[in-house]
């Protein structure tokens, strides 16, 4: 069985809300495609609803229901982005066999670094 952290955070829900996840090594795979377009979609449209804003907010005295369907739009935009955003740092490359243990002096930089 594949380990959980291997396993690719699909950005939809099942039809009973709860996460779907792919397990593949060919991230050119089709579902693979299919999320990352997803994906490339989702933060577009939430790039565009976060340029809708400040009209909404600037017509001096913007309805109940225009504020409360920006609210709405804005709560699923930043859903979907924190799915890209989780699914996206599961997939980061883990530390390999060389990292060091208990690294407590931070990263090395060449002398000519420090200046």
């Amino acid at each position: 069985m594949t380990a959980h952290s291997e396993l690719r955070l699909l950005p939809w829900s099942g039809p009973d809300g709860k996460p779907c996840y792919l397990s593949t090594d060919d991230n050119n795979s089709h579902l693979s495609r299919l999320a990352d377009s997803t994906e490339a979609i989702q933060l577009g449209l939430a790039a565009e609803l976060l340029d809708h804003v400040p009209d909404v907010l600037g017509i001096g005295e913007a309805s109940p229901e225009d504020l409360s369907a920006l609210a709405a739009d804005l709560a699923g935009a930043l859903w979907a982005t924190l799915r890209v955003a989780e699914s996206r740092g599961h997939r980061l490359l883990a530390p390999g066999p060389d990292a060091r243990a208990n690294d407590t002096e931070g990263p090395l930089l060449p002398a000519a670094a420090i200046g």
